[in-house]
């Protein structure tokens, strides 16, 4: 059976082009959509049931706050088999389209535990992607362009696995997996099942709500989690370079001030001599590895990531082959980092 979880919160202007995507994707009658909502109100939930598939439907509604609480909620609800394949698809996403479902889909079919879009990102746009998530997890050998994206397609095995680890984490921890850290947690699940984790390449950019506003909550909720999964694991042996495709996009002065200004009220800045970028990095990934809770090691993180993401938006002067190629120098120092911290804590 093919399942397909679309988690939402207040998106009512965006689902229904969603959901309808999803079940050309899906073509199947057999198939089953869940929308898992945890909206104030009922507009959200209104509109997707509105919207006539060809696929069963089933909407979750009053759940709990947390994009990893609803998703995890709906796995619970229809429990997988190793050959079932599981949709997972943003809500706020303004330009879905079926042949980028129905492609993530097919390489789950294929043999992939987990299978994620990677579609372009505007370049000031995605930087806890481009600046943590995707250096440190293919420091540590899952490379993927957008291991955050919140279109993936999973095996039934890896859900499976999702829900028996999930039960085995932290509290702390276990927290951020409800929130934000959802994305990360599930491919990491995934990646212990044995069978591949792989991209989709897609030529296209995504087009979403903005995460900017949201960007401590995801950091704090995102962060701890991938800390986690990389001090579990070993440096790559042959970490990537990591080739950045961005989108070009003006970003005039009132909107980069206004976004500069946001960042200055979020931390002050870390002592100069301590702000080189991507080392703060490596120091919270041996923290962890040394026994410190990813939680702790990512408050840490905290101001030093603020000034990494003031000084990237600086940038946009710059030739965008330049920004890309930057992204590029720091993926592959923190790998470098990485792999000599290591050295120097084996005995």
């Amino acid at each position: 059976m093919t399942i397909a979880v679309l988690p939402s919160r207040s998106e009512p202007t965006t689902i229904a082009a969603v959901t309808t995507a999803v079940d050309h994707a899906l073509d199947d009658p057999s198939a089953l959509i869940i929308n898992a909502d945890c909206s104030p109100d009922a507009a959200t939930h209104t509109a997707f049931c509105a919207v006539p598939t060809r696929a069963r439907k089933l909407a979750l509604t009053g759940l709990p706050a947390g994009k990893g609480r609803q998703i995890l909620h709906a796995l619970r609800r229809t429990p997988t088999t190793r050959h079932d394949t599981v949709l997972i698809a943003d809500t706020d996403t303004r330009n879905p389209a079926p042949e980028m479902y129905r492609a993530l889909l097919n390489a789950a079919r294929s043999g992939a535990s987990c299978a994620v879009a990677d579609y372009r990102r505007y370049w000031d746009e995605g930087n806890l992607t481009h600046h943590v998530a995707r250096p440190l997890l293919a420091a540590t050998g899952i490379e993927l362009a957008q291991p955050l994206a919140g279109d993936i397609a999973l095996s039934g095995e890896a859900c499976a696995r999702a829900l028996i680890d999930r039960r085995q984490l932290p509290a702390e921890l276990g927290e951020c997996v409800d929130g934000y850290g959802i994305d990360a947690f599930l491919i990491a699940a995934a990646a212990g099942s044995g069978r591949p984790v792989t991209d989709v390449p897609l030529d296209r950019t995504k087009q979403h709500a903005p995460s900017f506003p949201h960007l401590p909550a995801i950091y704090q909720q995102a962060v701890p989690v991938l800390l986690a999964i990389a001090a579990a694991r070993l440096p790559a042996r042959y970490p990537g370079r990591g080739a950045y495709q961005l989108t070009e996009r003006p970003l005039n002065p009132d909107r980069l001030g206004a976004m500069l200004t946001a960042l200055d009220g979020l931390a002050a800045r870390p002592p100069e001599t301590a702000t080189a970028w991507p080392a703060p990095l490596a120091r919270a990934w041996c923290a962890v590895r040394s026994g410190i809770p990813p939680t702790q090691a990512a408050a840490t993180l905290w101001p030093f990531y603020i000034d990494r993401v003031r000084a990237w938006l600086t940038m946009a002067n710059q030739p965008l082959t330049m920004r890309s190629a930057h992204l590029g120098q720091a993926h592959y120092g923190l790998a470098r980092q990485i792999t000599d911290a290591t050295k120097e804590m084996t005995p």
